[in-house]
């Protein structure tokens, strides 16, 4: 028996545009039909105009990321949740939950109101506390030599924030210190939470250091430093240290966790070694890969993510 809306022979029939009767999903010959047409048109894959080239595809999604944090900037209001969760305290969902329970204050007053738009002149306090709607900002630098880690200095020389410029509408701190014949992995935010947790002693944040000395080192000094190296502020403990292989004897990678000022070069000083060359090629999970000396990236989603489960 032949269904409703079919010929005889069984067939689909056909309107006029092409489509069939009955709700059918168009076959492949009424898709090219209506292509001959020009009803349907096809949307370019994403990135198609360079997606031959990784390094405008990174460098379109930064400028992407940017456009949005600029545009949040320049709005005259803000929901209550997203101002909240802008400040780095938690996600919109929990603001919404400490909103409804009275920890929130505008300009004085308690407010309970789901979806409450705030001025940018408002004043906003969590739990007694104020706090600012800055969306936070990671920035991962791949440092060169010659730049020092502070927002400024008195001596004029050059900084990392001569090298993040552009990086974001916010003002953005360095997370630790290189020192400025240093290079390698820096990470710059806005984020005060992050920036105090990665650099707190507790926690125990790893670091990763290239080295290349003087002259080789003896296996024995290798052995010590392994063991820890007495300095002024204590015991220098180190996690990990290991020639690199394929490399020469003076060229050594060493892994620690430890903030103190210089303490890698010190370490080496104290054993009778100069330290030509310093790079950090990782920084609590995070490396260098594919981003060339001076330059700059937006973390990803997942390694802010990473980085605030450590």
């Amino acid at each position: 028996m032949n269904g409703r809306g079919s010929g005889k022979s069984g067939r689909p029939r056909l309107n006029k545009d092409g489509d069939t009767r009955g709700g059918r999903k168009p076959n492949s010959f009424d898709t090219r039909k209506k292509y001959e047409k020009g009803d349907l048109k096809f949307k370019k894959k994403p990135f198609s105009r360079f997606s031959d080239d990784p390094e405008k595809v990174k460098s379109f999604v930064q400028k992407r990321k940017l456009a949005k944090i600029d545009k949040d900037l320049h709005k005259d209001t803000i929901r209550l949740n997203k101002y909240i969760a802008n400040s780095g305290i938690c996600s919109r969902r929990e603001a919404d939950k400490l909103i409804e329970q009275g920890l929130v204050e505008v300009n004085g007053a308690v407010v309970t109101e789901m979806g409450y738009q705030v001025q940018k002149s408002d004043r906003v306090y969590f739990d007694g506390q104020p706090i600012t709607p800055e969306k936070s900002v990671y920035v991962l630098l791949n440092k060169p030599r010659g730049y020092i880690s502070t927002t400024k200095d008195e001596k004029a020389r050059k900084t990392v924030m001569d090298l993040v410029a552009n990086a974001s509408p916010y003002r953005l701190f360095p997370v630790g210190r290189l020192d400025r014949s240093t290079t390698g992995v820096i990470l710059l935010t806005n984020d005060g939470h992050m920036t105090k947790k990665l650099t707190h002693p507790s926690f125990n944040i790893k670091k990763i250091y290239h080295i290349v000395l003087d002259r080789k080192l003896s296996s024995e000094d290798l052995q010590t430093i392994a063991k820890g190296v007495r300095l002024e502020e204590g015991v220098a403990v180190v996690d990990h240290i290991s020639f690199i292989e394929g490399k020469p004897r003076n060229e050594v990678g060493i892994e620690i966790h430890i903030g103190w000022n210089r303490v890698v070069r010190r370490i080496f000083q104290k054993m009778g070694y100069e330290v030509e060359s310093l790079d950090r090629v990782m920084f609590a999970g995070l490396t260098k890969k594919n981003i060339k000396r001076g330059h700059w990236r937006i973390l990803t989603e997942l390694e802010v993510n990473n980085l605030k489960m450590l």
